[in-house]
């Protein structure tokens, strides 16, 4: 994700990051054509009127075809595949590369707050942010940096530990109610709908190993990477569930597809793609997982999880 920044560090947010941190465990980075930013499409099936809302993980940037050059959206991101796959009557793809909570209500170059999209005939809402507040593009940079200076060691969960705490940590804790006001405000617009937060994929080796070229971060750093994309995971799912959404899991179905796999078995692109996606973000594969995902969880039928 590119262009988010982390949560400001403080003695209220250290206090808060204590008790969420509790409540967490031990356990992200890591984690171009035209046509209207809202393109709405109307088709016959279900009579279900859906709204995508979320970041670059969403809008599917470089996967072809791209729609929506300002926003780097793909007509084969999930929310497209699960809208066709769906055959909803009606759908608003409002996603944009870069977005972050702040986007839900204010415009993001020619894309409008995203929260305009959604309305009271709204039925179906699914979200995807928090990866740019946390700041998943400056994590990725600041890694990568470090990694040169200590290529076998851990340099990047040092320098975030350099205050006393784990300032990643810390900012997963302060975006979280920024993401429940978000679910909060969805609600407001359309009381009656199904709302669906989605998580993050599995970006990293899930055992901890690293792939050092590939992936140009510390040996070391990988599994605290890993770990922080789960504590994100696992601050949507938690603020999912005492704000009346459903939580999609998307890292477990994607695990085993991660950017240090080889080309035909990765389903995230690493720093340099060898298929069409940006860096470190899903290619088509990727988002064709994380949609067959939303629609098992859809067709589980309406709850929480």
């Amino acid at each position: 994700m590119a262009n988010g920044t982390g949560a400001a560090d403080g003695a209220r947010g250290r206090r808060g990051a204590a008790v969420l941190g509790a409540v967490l465990g031990g356990c992200v980075l890591v984690a171009a054509a035209t046509a209207p930013a809202s393109a709405h499409a109307r088709g016959h099936g279900h009579g279900t009127d859906y709204v995508a809302l979320g970041d670059s993980y969403t809008s599917g940037p470089g996967i072809p075809q791209q729609v929506d050059a300002d926003c780097a959206r793909s007509d084969h991101n999930y929310p497209s595949l699960v809208a066709a796959r769906r055959q909803v009557s009606g759908f608003d793809d409002v996603s944009c590369a870069g977005a972050t909570t702040a986007e839900m209500w204010q415009a993001q170059g020619t894309n409008a707050p995203q929260l305009d999209a959604v309305h009271r005939d709204t039925d179906l809402v699914t979200v995807q942010i928090g990866g740019n507040d946390v700041g998943f593009g400056p994590i990725i940079s600041t890694c990568a940096h470090l990694a040169a200076q200590d290529p076998t060691g851990n340099p990047c969960e040092r320098s975030y530990h350099a205050a006393g705490y784990d300032r990643l940590a810390l900012a997963i804790v302060q975006t979280a109610p920024k993401v429940a006001r978000v679910l909060q405000a969805v609600h407001a617009r359309t009381p009656h709908a199904r709302v669906v937060v989605v998580g993050y994929p599995d970006l990293l080796p899930d055992d901890g190993s690293g792939c050092f070229p590939q992936v140009p971060f510390a040996q070391k750093d990988f599994p605290y990477l890993r770990d922080t994309e789960k504590r994100l995971n696992l601050m949507l799912r938690l603020v999912a569930g005492v704000n009346r959404a459903e939580y999609v899991d998307t890292y477990t179905p994607t695990a085993g597809h991660d950017m240090c796999k080889a080309p035909a078995d990765r389903w995230i692109e690493p720093l340099q793609p060898a298929a069409p996606a940006a860096p470190a973000h899903p290619n088509a594969k990727g988002e064709d997982a994380m949609a067959q995902a939303v629609l098992e969880r859809l067709g589980q039928g309406r709850g929480r999880d």
